[in-house]
């Protein structure tokens, strides 16, 4: 049990999404991001199964079979994909739907956050890409909007880097605000 450790990764995971939140344009999300971490539910696995370099979800998952913690943290941040599936009205089967924009960019920040303090010194800007690309090999269940997406944010963050990235993230936030429009690319 580790849960002074696993309380300064998820406290220091927290403190780097509201940065890049904060860079991306959507500061009330990341004020508010992952606070679910801290209930017992979440917490008291996270202590049991930190290891400190991956999630301690994996390691509860390669134990019991699943993770209570990850089932219940998911169902509850609007920032995974795994939130935004539903029954679809003319098929009645579970599918995903296309996540809304600021929830979209609240997962790239996320998914940069974790990957840097996984990663720690040996962190490149393409490892969040490479990690989404992995995923994507093994049929996460993500729509195709939003897997192309974030895509293509992923894929601008490895060959651009961070300023030019969270530049265009902002641009696309305003011209959405402004039009009322969607994602473009």
């Amino acid at each position: 049990m580790h849960p002074i450790e696993h309380f300064k990764t998820i406290t220091r995971h927290r403190h780097m999404v509201m940065r890049h939140c904060f860079k991306a344009g959507i500061p009330v999300q990341g004020l508010l991001h992952d606070l679910s971490k801290y209930t017992p539910t979440e917490f008291i696995p996270g202590a049991l199964y930190w290891q400190g370099t991956r999630s301690p979800n994996e390691a509860e998952r390669e134990k019991q079979g699943y993770s209570a913690a990850w089932l219940h943290h998911k169902g509850r941040n609007k920032h995974h994909f795994e939130y935004w599936i539903d029954v679809h009205p003319e098929h009645k089967v579970y599918e995903p739907v296309e996540m809304p924009l600021r929830y979209l960019i609240e997962m790239f920040c996320d998914r940069v956050a974790a990957s840097k303090i996984y990663r720690g010194e040996n962190y490149r800007d393409s490892d969040p890409l490479d990690y989404f690309l992995t995923g994507m090999e093994r049929g996460r269940p993500i729509h195709p909007k939003t897997a192309k997406q974030l895509h293509f944010l992923l894929k601008m963050l490895a060959d651009q880097g961070e300023d030019k990235t969270f530049a265009y993230i902002r641009h696309l936030l305003k011209k959405q605000r402004r039009k009322g429009c969607i994602f473009h690319k």
